[in-house]
């Protein structure tokens, strides 16, 4: 088995900058610069032949490259149920388009359809039983955050490794974004 998700990888200065807002949440485990991404969709723990056929699904994905934003910062969960910090990314009909196809070829390797509603963001950190007053604080700091254009080119197949240090995440296919073809006469 091996658990797999779809994302963008961020480049590494767009990357860099997120980790210097990195503090004031004692209870955080922030994210290193190399597991900060853009989940498209997230597929779970897969046998071997399912990795492979979700493999050739996504790589006959066709979108043209686009350009994507981040803005905002936030958190999931209230009170002290808040489990995650994050960085919002502006939602645009390229991204949306990306993200559908990503669901087309799962379930057309035979996956289960995704029963949570597409909300693309930068998980910054993990929280557990963090002070909801800290993270108030942090979001009300960095709420104006707002990045140059990112162009995407391209997007991953990504597996995961859980440790008790975090997750882990290895690029392991990698898909260029291209011009679907016109379509007939």
């Amino acid at each position: 088995m091996i658990r797999l998700f779809a994302a963008l990888a961020l480049p590494p200065e767009i990357a860099a900058g997120l980790v210097r807002r990195q503090s004031g949440v004692e209870a955080a485990r922030w994210r290193p610069p190399e597991a900060l991404h853009i989940t498209l969709r997230f597929f779970g723990d897969l046998r071997e032949d399912l990795a492979r056929d979700l493999d050739a699904e996504l790589a006959a994905v066709t979108v043209a490259p686009f350009e994507i934003e981040l803005s905002g910062v936030g958190a999931f969960g209230e009170g002290r149920d808040i489990h995650a910090i994050w960085a919002g990314v502006t939602r645009t009909p390229a991204l949306s388009r990306l993200a559908r196809a990503c669901e087309r070829a799962a379930r057309r390797a035979g996956l289960k359809p995704e029963s949570r509603h597409y909300r693309p963001h930068v998980t910054l950190a993990y929280l557990r039983h963090a002070d909801p007053a800290e993270v108030a604080a942090w979001i009300q700091a960095n709420n104006l955050l707002k990045s140059p254009p990112i162009a995407v080119d391209r997007f991953g197949l990504y597996s995961s490794r859980r440790s008790k240090e975090g997750s882990f995440y290895r690029l392991e296919a990698e898909y260029p974004l291209l011009t679907p073809p016109p379509r007939g006469p």
